[in-house]
């Protein structure tokens, strides 16, 4: 089954849930625990990547995933014209590289700059010390609110250099960082 890329379906809205404001929805949202990933496009000579929280697993079977990408941004237009895009999963000891993705530097600065990455078959970058990567090809979008969500076949996926399996992800809770702890 094909999908119109440029077809974005808009998802109506409740008119009770137009009384909310940013700041109750992020006060509310704090609470909600993520990993931490890199979304990354190549298209046109030009790659860039920011870090994202709403990513998951949608089926196993065909392998898709799901992430959420603000509208206006750099990743998010070059997801729309490219039609694909990778995911890095990060690991605890990649903070710093976070919050370059998470628009430290300038959205059109070379966040990649300095660092190693690896190409994918697809042509997008992945950080080559992630603790796994994503390669996806754009099945639907959808608009939704300030945000476009990307459904995605996963083309291939697999660890990366030097991961080890026992080292943590970078997780988000209550708007720092945190470690998961074995009990």
């Amino acid at each position: 089954m094909g999908y119109n890329l440029l077809e974005m379906h808009k998802i109506p809205t409740s008119k009770n849930s137009r009384n909310l404001n940013d700041k109750s929805m992020r006060e509310s949202l704090r609470f909600w625990t993520t990993g931490v990933t890199i979304v990354s496009v190549a298209h046109m000579g030009i790659q860039h990547g920011m870090t994202v929280n709403s990513f998951t697993s949608l089926s196993l079977e065909p392998p898709l995933v799901l992430v959420s990408l603000e509208k206006g941004t750099r990743t998010h237009d070059l997801v729309v014209e490219a039609g694909v895009f990778a995911v890095t999963l990060l690991s605890q000891s990649q903070e710093l590289l976070s919050d370059r993705f998470a628009g430290k530097d300038s959205e059109k600065s070379d966040r990649f700059a300095d660092i190693e990455i690896l190409t994918l078959e697809s042509g997008n970058p992945v950080l080559s010390d992630g603790l796994a990567f994503f390669d996806c090809q754009v099945q639907a979008s959808h608009s939704a609110g300030s945000h476009s969500l990307f459904i995605a076949e996963v083309l291939s996926t697999g660890h990366l250099n030097g991961t080890s399996s026992s080292e943590p992800p970078l997780v988000y809770h209550n708007r720092s960082y945190r470690q998961l702890r074995d009990h």
